[in-house]
């Protein structure tokens, strides 16, 4: 009999009714007596399993009823509607296969794991109701990002991994080579000879796909990227990661004003989806991970998002009957007391614009007062920073003054210099990292929960 999945019958079971059927998955829990007894089965394809009971009618009763949690079966038989019990259906087993037994040691038991405990099994940690929550909750946001790009006619673009740009000038890129440590080619003057390296010159794995994005917008007027990014901060914050997922999207012909109404569109887009398709998963994080964070998504979606000048936001913080671990100043950058506060103040999200440009990007738009930039961090209750992004500097003259200014290596990225001399126009872009909304979307507060394998300083195990 051909298996079914357990999601298809949470679906339709009535249709199921009193027919045979054959699921397959892991055993969460036995119990038995010595005639009958109850499996907690689930196949991984919804968060609901399904109970099956068997007898000692089957011939290997003995070994079912001894079964330990996480052992793998396929179950065939009966299913029989319970609208009387707390489940709507339960499944009466005419055979059981026991496909693989778990030893004594399978460290998943019945009972309550610690969020640390569980990265140390990070591998098994996907067989828990909180992580079965937060990983299909981070897979169906992966969809409803693509979804919402697509259907707004976003060309996807697939930015290289491997580069020899860096794109915010930070020096936080992995450097790669094929070089032999023990064994390595010096110059006359005693440097690393990299013409000698596989591609002739010092390369890095990406932090961004920004700047390769903004010349396929300048081709197809809307794209986006989403894939993975790596950055070396040695960084122990619950909201850091050195290896993570980003979505930037690049948008010809549009302005600050344009960018924010996209951001806003796009986040209430996937959350309004995640909400729709995981209610289940948002209902049980509600409950035993952050009270009220179905309300929070829901107030998201009906909100209107404040847009406020950074200059703006400083005075608001300076006012506030707050005693500052950080204090705000005018020219300076924001904290995550300040995010919090100013989120609460105005009781939404908070697009933050115009910040000062000597602590932004040199790709970032210039505006007449020639101390700012068109930049915007967009701030949400409960998580603070969640994208950030700006008009992009179109002129040429304008944008290679900003290298000077800010001592950037001009000739590693002529290429996208030379963009603002070939058909160049207003533009805009902005970066969302995607285990922070992840951890928005689930309300886990560690980036750690929101990957299947984190990586992060002195952790790069399995």
């Amino acid at each position: 009999m051909k298996k079914i999945d357990i999601k298809k019958l949470h679906a339709s079971y009535k249709d199921f009714d009193k027919q045979n059927v054959t699921v397959a998955g892991w055993i969460k829990s036995v119990r038995n007596s010595k005639t009958f007894g109850f499996m907690d089965l689930n196949d991984g394809t919804s968060f609901n399993g399904v109970q099956v009971i068997f007898n000692d009618s089957l011939n290997n009763y003995e070994a079912i009823s001894h079964l330990n949690a996480g052992s793998s079966v396929i179950v065939t038989g009966t299913l029989v509607c319970t609208p009387e019990n707390k489940q709507p259906f339960e499944i009466q087993a005419n055979a059981v296969e026991i496909v693989n037994a778990t030893t004594d040691e399978y460290p998943l038991q019945k009972k309550h794991h610690s969020v640390e405990f569980l990265r140390e099994i990070a591998y098994l940690r996907p067989r828990t109701n909180l992580f079965n929550a937060v990983f299909r909750i981070r897979s169906v946001a992966a969809y409803a990002i693509h979804k919402y790009f697509q259907e707004n006619d976003y060309m996807y673009v697939h930015t290289p991994l491997i580069t020899t740009t860096d794109c915010e000038g930070s020096d936080q890129m992995f450097k790669i080579t094929t070089f032999n440590f023990d064994d390595l080619p010096y110059t006359k003057d005693g440097k690393v000879d990299m013409s000698k390296d596989l591609f002739g010159k010092k390369s890095y794995i990406t932090g961004s796909g920004q700047l390769h994005g903004e010349a396929f917008a300048l081709a197809y007027s809307k794209i986006y990227t989403f894939g993975p990014t790596f950055r070396t901060e040695n960084s122990n914050t619950k909201t850091h990661a050195n290896e993570f997922w980003m979505i930037e999207p690049e948008i010809a012909f549009c302005d600050l004003d344009g960018l924010m109404d996209i951001e806003e569109e796009m986040l209430k887009s996937v959350v309004s989806y995640v909400l729709e398709k995981c209610s289940t998963e948002i209902n049980f994080l509600d409950k035993f991970v952050s009270n009220g964070l179905r309300k929070k998504l829901e107030k998201l979606v009906t909100s209107k998002f404040t847009r406020i000048d950074h200059s703006e936001v400083i005075k608001i913080l300076q006012k506030a009957p707050v005693k500052w671990e950080f204090t705000p100043e005018e020219g300076g950058d924001i904290a995550k007391e300040h995010e919090k506060y100013i989120t609460e103040y105005f009781g939404g999200p908070v697009f933050i614009k115009n910040w000062p440009k000597d602590i932004k990007a040199y790709y970032m738009k210039l505006n007449p007062d020639g101390k700012t930039v068109a930049a915007v961090d967009l701030e949400v209750p409960g998580a603070g920073e969640l994208m950030g992004g700006s008009q992009r500097e179109e002129n040429y003259d304008k944008i290679i003054a900003r290298c000077d200014q800010m001592g950037v290596d001009k000739s590693a990225i002529d290429w996208y210099l030379n963009l603002r001399k070939f058909g160049s126009c207003v533009h805009s872009g902005f970066g969302m990292g995607f285990e922070r909304l992840v951890m928005y979307l689930t309300g886990v507060d560690n980036i750690r929960d929101s990957i299947p394998f984190p990586r992060t300083p002195k952790n790069c195990e399995f």
